[in-house]
Formats: structure tokens, C-alpha cells, sequence
């Protein structure tokens, strides 16, 4: 137990101390995240607000097929990607493997399934109280959609927040694709997986100290957000 307090220690105290290595991990692993989670939400949510508000032959289909992608294997996930840009793949002309491009690549198919499958649960649920008032004003298919996705934005928002929950936790994907390569591609679980195996556990509990927050943190604003919304929903 007193080896595990004092890495503990030492793990706050490189925390405190804005190590510089750990910042560059932390920042990397962010800029990676936010990016791959933006992008999801440029194609999910649109794409699930589509699925949610109309009817089309092969919606079931659509749906079904959703809601299974959210379980992609990312070790699975990580092969493909990393097939397509190798030397060998079809875009492997581009050089992208083992860049944070790649990695972004790999967490924006991880999370848009995500995204597009919950977003349609929201808007298809809001779109079925609202039928009645779109159909006595005459709403357009675009703009019902539009209304749809203002009048959600809360539940959406907490949406993005579930995506970035998976990405900013992902390994197995990145790790393939990026390599874990020190002050390239080396993310904060990837480090915590490399350092533990070293035995430089300060670095990796640090790190996953950080992890921690970073989820209570996510989780305390998603239950902000939801908060809100049925605030403003009763307001």
C-alpha cells in the first residue's frame, strides 16, 4: 500500500508540475478527440435525424444496422484503417498511417455510429409529440428537420458528450493505426498501456488520473445538460 500511495504522489505531483511530456500527451489525445468527435457529429447527427423523422423502404434496415455499428470491435475497427492507409491500401498514396490524421480517421468511425444512432432515438421520439403542430402548420421536410435538431440541441449535446467518452477512452484502434509513437502519435491510453509495461507507473497513473477526470467531468455535464432540458422543457 505505501508503494502505491507514493506513485501515487508522484503521479499528482507530475500533474501539478504541468510535466511537460504529460501535457503533450494530454493535448494531443485532446486534439485528436475533439476533432474525430466534430466530425461524427457533421455526419451522425444529420444522418440520425434523417433516419428519426422519415419513413423510407429499408429504414428498418438503416436503423438495425445503427444501432449494431455502435459495438464495432476497435481492434477491428484499427485493422481496416490501417489496411486501407497502408503502403499497400488504396489510400496508402496519401502517407497517413501512423500520423494523428489516422488516428482521427479511426475514432470518427468508432463514434459517428454512436452519434447517428442515438440522435435518431431523440429526433424520432420528438418527432412523433410534434407530428400533430408540423402537420397543422404545414412544416417542409427541411425545416421539420431543422426544428427537430434546435429543439433537441440539450440531448444532443449530451450525445456528442457520450461520443467523446468513447473516443477519448479508445485504444485498441489508435494504437494500430498510430503506432504509439513518442511525440508523434502517443495518446494518453496508449501511454498509460506503454508506461505501465515499462514500469513507469507515476506517468501512467498520472495520466489515468487524468482519464478519471476527464469522464467525471463529462458525465457532470451531460447530467447539467439534461438537467437543463427538462428545465426548459417544463419552462
Amino acid at each position: 500500500m505505501d508503494g502505491f500511495f507514493g506513485i501515487l504522489g508522484e503521479a499528482v505531483a507530475l500533474i501539478l508540475a504541468w510535466d511537460a511530456d504529460l501535457i503533450e500527451i494530454i493535448g494531443l489525445s485532446l486534439r485528436v478527440t475533439l476533432t474525430a468527435v466534430g466530425i461524427a457529429c457533421l455526419i451522425g447527427l444529420p444522418l440520425g435525424a434523417l433516419v428519426g423523422t422519415f419513413r423510407f423502404p429499408g429504414r428498418t434496415a438503416v436503423t438495425v444496422l445503427l444501432n449494431a455499428l455502435m459495438g464495432l470491435p476497435p481492434v477491428v475497427v484499427g485493422l481496416i484503417v490501417y489496411l486501407m492507409l497502408s503502403a499497400s491500401g488504396p489510400l496508402g498514396v496519401l502517407g497517413l498511417l501512423y500520423t494523428p490524421t489516422a488516428m482521427i480517421v479511426a475514432q470518427t468511425i468508432l463514434v459517428t455510429p454512436i452519434v447517428a444512432a442515438l440522435t435518431r432515438q431523440v429526433v424520432e421520439d420528438l418527432n412523433r409529440e410534434y407530428a400533430e403542430q408540423f402537420a397543422s402548420l404545414g412544416v417542409g421536410p427541411l425545416d421539420r428537420v431543422a426544428a427537430l435538431l434546435w429543439d433537441a440541441r440539450y440531448s444532443l449535446l449530451t450525445v456528442a458528450l457520450a461520443g467523446f467518452g468513447r473516443a477519448v477512452a479508445e485504444v485498441g484502434a489508435v494504437f494500430i493505426v498510430g503506432g504509439n509513437i513518442n511525440h508523434v502519435t502517443r495518446v494518453m491510453t496508449t501511454t498509460i498501456a506503454l508506461e505501465t509495461s515499462k514500469g513507469n507507473l507515476q506517468l501512467a497513473l498520472a495520466l489515468g488520473v487524468v482519464l478519471l477526470g476527464l469522464a467525471v467531468a463529462v458525465n457532470a455535464l451531460a447530467m447539467t445538460l439534461r438537467v437543463s432540458a427538462q428545465r426548459a422543457a417544463y419552462a
